[in-house]
């Protein structure tokens, strides 16, 4: 997102008076804040997130931590042994220097400075209110164990919870998205890692005010360092399966010309639909692969027949209904795909059973695969090519309501029409001079005049998005 919505601005100006308000008092006159504690704090984090933000300093550590995050345990450690406002400062000067993979950098270092405060002045109020920094000891005195694992606990859940609230938030504002979809799913994949942190900041700060000092809680970083490692692999193999994604969908784009761009509309469809119908960001994730690797089997089918201007034979025809399964057998050991592989196999399905290659019917068709058969459709209809003139979005949505129940799922067709209305959609020009073709429809029958109407009715019930491609 390269320009942010005034609400997400307006959003992003109200959490940075927040947290301005909060980090206040411990600048006031007279304030009693450690500020030696406070200062190395706030160094270290700094220094942890820094390596991610300089390229050169990384390949000397090696892999590093894609962005912040993976070092709260020294903000969770700060909330266990600062007052809430100094807290709240240690948290700035790491979170201005954290890696920003998307423009624009200022007002998302701003966001992340602001929503890491006020989460961090959250936990250190709670573990405050439960009596956090008495029970973590001091010099020669033992912490109070296992009492200390309630305030430390405590502390953890208040800083999920205000991450996932303020997380949330930014994503309905910036992302025109529902509050519950927003939220949806957020607590759920923090609460497990956040509960790690808390324990792992609990011990820094114990050590931290053990006679052994400062220097022990450091010891605490290593096994973070080596999680963050882990991170960085992770990521790095999910770019390696975004780069095999994209040289699959460039190979369909160059042997098909007439439906260049269609694989990468059809994936955003596809998660269109399957955010409104309250998937999880996994999810999401998969059924985006599904809707952009839908017709790699196109690769195996010939050139001639992709690229014939005019009707298919019934014999072409059945030679290009075979590329489901072509796509399936290419994908098969492509484990990352998960539900993926069954959307592309099976995405030529009907709801009426009339459907190719395995004719299922009804819910006996993958759940992805009835997501991206809406998504392809539309693309379709709404894409000027070479041989058939764009329809407009309304008469495209129309057409698709009016196949609902034999050829797509209702639900999803509701999802699209009503994430449309969310998000809109900008139809595609994927070849440069339209010729007088028939006009598409959504079940793929074609208008008998050679010069269509600029909105052309629908008609006929057989499968197919072009007369050269069957649905």
């Amino acid at each position: 997102m390269k320009v942010i919505p005034r609400a997400a601005r307006v959003y992003i100006g109200c959490a940075l008076l927040g947290a301005g308000a909060c980090a206040l008092p411990a600048l006031r006159p007279g304030a009693t804040v450690p500020w030696g504690t406070a200062a190395l704090l706030a160094a270290l984090y700094a220094l942890c997130e820094l390596p991610a933000r300089c390229r050169l300093l990384g390949r000397a550590l090696g892999a590093v931590p894609m962005g912040t995050g993976s070092f709260f345990p020294v903000l969770l450690a700060s909330a266990l042994l600062l007052p809430p406002a100094a807290a709240a400062l240690t948290a700035i000067p790491g979170s201005l220097l954290a890696r920003v993979e998307e423009p624009p950098a200022a007002p998302r270092r701003a966001w992340r400075a602001a929503a890491t405060a006020l989460a961090v002045w959250a936990a250190a109020l709670t573990a405050g209110a439960l009596g956090g920094p008495t029970a973590l000891g001091r010099g020669p005195d033992a912490p109070d164990l296992p009492y200390a694992l309630l305030p430390a606990g405590a502390a953890a859940l208040a800083f999920c919870l205000a991450l996932t609230a303020l997380d949330g938030g930014i994503r309905a504002t910036a992302g025109g998205l529902p509050l519950r979809t927003a939220w949806r799913g957020l607590l759920g994949r923090a609460l497990a890692p956040h509960t790690v942190h808390g324990l792992a900041g609990l011990m820094m700060a114990v050590l931290w005010r053990s006679t052994y000092g400062p220097v022990a809680a450091l010891f605490v970083l290593l096994p973070m360092y080596i999680s963050c490692w882990v991170f960085a692999q992770y990521h790095r193999e999910r770019a390696a399966h975004q780069a095999t994604i994209r040289a699959l969908v460039q190979a369909v784009d160059i042997k098909d010309r007439y439906t260049r761009g269609h694989s990468e509309r059809v994936g955003h469809a596809s998660v269109l639909i399957a955010r409104e119908l309250g998937m999880t960001e996994d999810r999401l994730d998969v059924v985006r692969f599904a809707g952009i690797l839908h017709d790699v089997g196109k690769l195996g089918v010939p050139t001639r027949v992709l690229t014939k201007d005019g009707p298919l034979t019934p014999e072409e025809r059945q030679v290009i209904e075979l590329h489901p399964e072509y796509g399936h057998e290419m994908v098969r050991g492509i484990g990352f795909l998960g539900e993926a592989r069954a959307a592309i196999l099976h995405h030529h399905e009907r709801m009426d059973g009339s459907g190719y290659p395995y004719g299922l019917h009804g819910e006996q068709i993958p759940e992805f695969a009835r997501v991206v058969a809406v998504a392809d459709a539309f693309d379709a209809m709404t894409s000027t090519r070479s041989y058939s003139r764009a329809r407009p979005v309304p008469t495209a949505l129309a057409e698709l309501e009016r196949c609902a129940g034999t050829q797509f799922d209702p639900r999803m067709v509701a999802a699209l029409t009503q994430a449309l209305d969310r998000h809109g959609w900008q139809p595609a020009v994927t070849a440069d001079e339209p010729v007088p073709r028939p006009a598409v429809t959504a079940d793929g029958t074609t208008g008998a005049s050679p010069r269509p109407e600029p909105v052309p009715p629908p008609r006929g019930p057989l499968p197919a998005p072009a007369a050269k491609e069957p649905a």
